[in-house]
């Protein structure tokens, strides 16, 4: 279990990720996404798994959870949890600029139609023209299906940058060199995507097989570089969490909303199984907490 008692209380840290943290989690709490109904289930649980629900509740206790309320309509909390999400690799990421200078944009995608979307970004562009020509072509369509639908939640994007800049110190380029890289802002305007963040409050089957689908599209449809992909979520039960974070590397990383607290709380069940499940993810780097991604995003 040596990955598991690496793990140390983030609580009473004066580091800023830790404080950025402890505002992610109160705004869940403020905006009413994490909450315990008057049955004692908190709003991330399976009211009828009792490991989730104990899993949840540990979890709720340890981040002093004192609101009592129903669970929020699905679209109603995927939407807060989004925000904040956003917000908070908004405020940290901003903050790594020693390791990641640039122009950047953090965006909570809202009222998306996923290939105007999408297309916007340089890798993606070209997914505009795929889908009109599939509209105008019923047998065409047919044979595409959905597989250049992407709907990102969260979106990391980086400005091309001016020639201006690239050659600060030295005379770099010119009109007669490095005349297709899309960083360079003479050849290209549109931003470059550089990370897309899938946010989910709870992984039942359904919601992780739209993650991985999600990703397939997006590694098999960009031209050019393909953006860090990401999932959080507040899902408790370990099994749920291994359905997504196991397996072939479809997304880069699942990141956890309270990783140390629900370590914690498999630890204080006693269920060697359920405890071994967590080892094995963290050990093999498939789950980790929300306060590496933006670190993650900086590689």
């Amino acid at each position: 279990m040596r990955a598991l008692r690496r793990m140390r209380e983030v609580g009473d840290s004066p580091a800023i990720f830790a404080e950025a943290r402890r505002e992610f989690h109160a705004g869940l709490l403020a905006s009413g996404v994490l909450a315990v109904n008057e049955m004692g289930v908190p709003s991330n649980a399976d009211g009828s798994q009792p490991s989730s629900v104990a899993y949840a509740k540990y979890i709720a206790d340890k981040l002093l959870v004192e609101t009592v309320a129903e669970r929020l309509a699905g679209q109603t909390s995927g939407g807060k949890f989004e925000t904040a999400c956003a917000d908070f690799v908004r405020s940290t990421f901003s903050r790594l600029e020693m390791l990641r200078p640039g122009d950047w944009e953090v965006l909570k995608v809202t009222g998306r139609k996923s290939i105007e979307y999408i297309a916007r970004y340089e890798q993606y562009a070209h997914l505009s023209e795929l889908d009109e020509a599939a509209r105008a072509n019923p047998q065409l369509r047919a044979v595409l299906g959905n597989a250049y639908v992407i709907a990102p939640d969260v979106v990391v994007a980086r400005k091309p940058v001016p020639d201006e800049l690239i050659n600060r110190d030295a005379l770099l380029v010119d009109d007669s060199v490095a005349r297709r890289t899309a960083i360079r802002q003479s050849n290209q305007p549109r931003s470059i995507l550089h990370a897309v963040i899938s946010c989910k409050w709870t992984l039942r089957s359904d919601r992780a097989q739209n993650a991985r689908s999600e990703s397939l599209n997006l590694i098999r449809n960009r031209k050019g570089r393909l953006p860090h992909i990401a999932v959080v979520t507040g899902e408790p039960s370990p099994s749920r969490l291994a359905s997504l974070a196991l397996g072939t590397g479809d997304i880069d990383c699942l990141y956890h909303f309270a990783l140390p607290e629900l370590i914690d709380a498999v630890r204080a069940s006693n269920n060697d199984e359920a405890m071994a499940m967590v080892e094995t993810m963290v050990g093999g780097k498939r789950l980790r907490d929300i306060a590496d991604l933006p670190l993650d995003l900086a590689i």
